[in-house]
C-alpha cells in the first residue's frame, strides 16, 4: 500500500509544489521526476502520476513537482537550463519527507531530461539518471533527423504515392521545404570561439557525472531520433559505450509514450534498472 501527500517548499523566495508517492516501507533510494516544459507535475496523459505510483508500488519512493512558473508553483517561468535551484530545493524536500532516503535518481523527459543531466554532476546525492527522449535540439540536428526519418518514411507510404499519381502532390512546396532542410542539415556546428552548443553541454555534463545512466528513446519521435543521430558520432559513441550507460529503444512510440503499452514498458525499464543498481 502506498501513501500520497502534497506539500509546498521554498525556492528563491517562491513556493514550489510537489507530490510524494511513498511506499509502506522506507527506502534508501528514490526517484525525483523532472518534468519537461512547458509541462507540469502530472505530465501528458498523467504519465508522471502513473510513473510515480508504479514506482512506489514497487517499493521506490517517487516525487514529482512543478518548477517555478509552472503548474501551481509561484514565480516566473524559466528556461530548462535555469532550474538548478528548483531541482536542488526539490531534492532537499524529498529527502526531508522520506525517512531513510540517502540517494536520488533523476528521471526526466525531453528538456526535463537535459535539465536533469546538467544538474546531476552538481549534487552528490544524485545516484543515477533515467532520461527519456533527451532534448539536444539544434537547427542542423533537427533538419537531419527530419530528412532521415520523416522523408525517409514518407516515400514508403502508399498514401504518398497515391497523392503523387492523382496530381495532388505539391512539388514546388515540397522541393522548397526539402531544400531548406538540406541547407540546415549541411550547415556547420559551433564556430571557433562560440559558446558550446546544447548537445555539447549535455555531453559534457554526462561525461562529468559518474553515476549510471538509463537512456530510453521513442522510435517514432524526432527528438529521440535527433539524439540517436548524435549518438553515432565519435565523441558520443565513446561516451555511451561506457558500461554505466544502458540504452533502450521503444519501436513505434511517440514522444510522450502516450499508449498504455508504451508507458508500461518505460515504467518497467525504469523499475528493473533501478532495482539492479549496485
Amino acid at each position: 500500500m502506498l501513501e500520497e501527500r502534497a506539500f509546498a517548499f521554498p525556492c528563491g523566495g517562491d513556493w514550489l509544489y510537489g507530490i510524494l508517492s511513498q511506499p509502506a516501507q522506507p527506502a534508501r533510494r528514490g526517484v525525483l521526476i523532472v518534468a519537461g516544459g512547458p509541462q507540469y507535475r502530472a505530465g501528458s496523459h498523467r504519465q508522471f502520476t502513473l510513473l510515480a505510483r508504479s514506482l512506489a508500488a514497487a517499493g521506490i519512493p517517487a516525487m514529482r513537482f512543478d518548477y517555478r512558473g509552472m503548474g501551481d508553483s509561484e514565480g516566473e517561468m524559466r528556461h530548462f537550463e535555469s532550474v538548478n535551484d528548483d531541482i536542488r530545493a526539490a531534492i532537499d524536500r524529498f529527502v526531508a519527507e522520506s525517512p531513510g532516503l540517502e540517494e536520488v535518481v533523476l528521471w526526466g523527459l525531453c528538456d526535463g531530461a537535459s535539465a536533469a543531466a546538467m544538474y546531476a554532476p552538481r549534487d552528490q546525492r544524485v545516484r543515477a539518471l533515467a532520461l527519456l527522449n533527451p532534448w539536444v535540439r539544434t537547427e542542423e540536428g533537427a533538419a537531419r533527423a527530419t530528412i532521415r526519418h520523416y522523408y525517409g518514411a514518407r516515400v514508403l507510404e502508399r498514401a504518398f504515392w497515391a497523392k503523387v499519381l492523382d496530381g495532388r502532390f505539391e512539388y514546388r512546396a515540397a522541393i522548397a521545404s526539402f531544400t531548406a532542410l538540406a541547407r540546415k542539415a549541411l550547415a556547420g556546428g559551433r564556430r571557433d570561439g562560440a559558446a558550446m552548443t546544447l548537445p555539447e553541454r549535455v555531453h559534457a555534463a554526462l561525461r562529468s557525472f559518474k553515476g549510471e545512466v538509463l537512456i530510453m528513446l521513442s522510435g517514432a519521435d524526432l527528438t529521440a531520433q535527433e539524439f540517436a543521430g548524435l549518438a553515432s558520432t565519435q565523441a558520443w559513441e565513446k561516451l555511451l559505450g561506457e558500461s554505466r550507460f544502458t540504452r533502450h529503444t521503444l519501436a513505434g512510440a511517440d514522444h510522450t509514450c502516450s499508449r498504455r503499452a508504451w508507458h508500461d514498458q518505460v515504467a518497467e525499464w525504469t523499475r528493473s534498472w533501478i532495482c539492479a543498481l549496485a
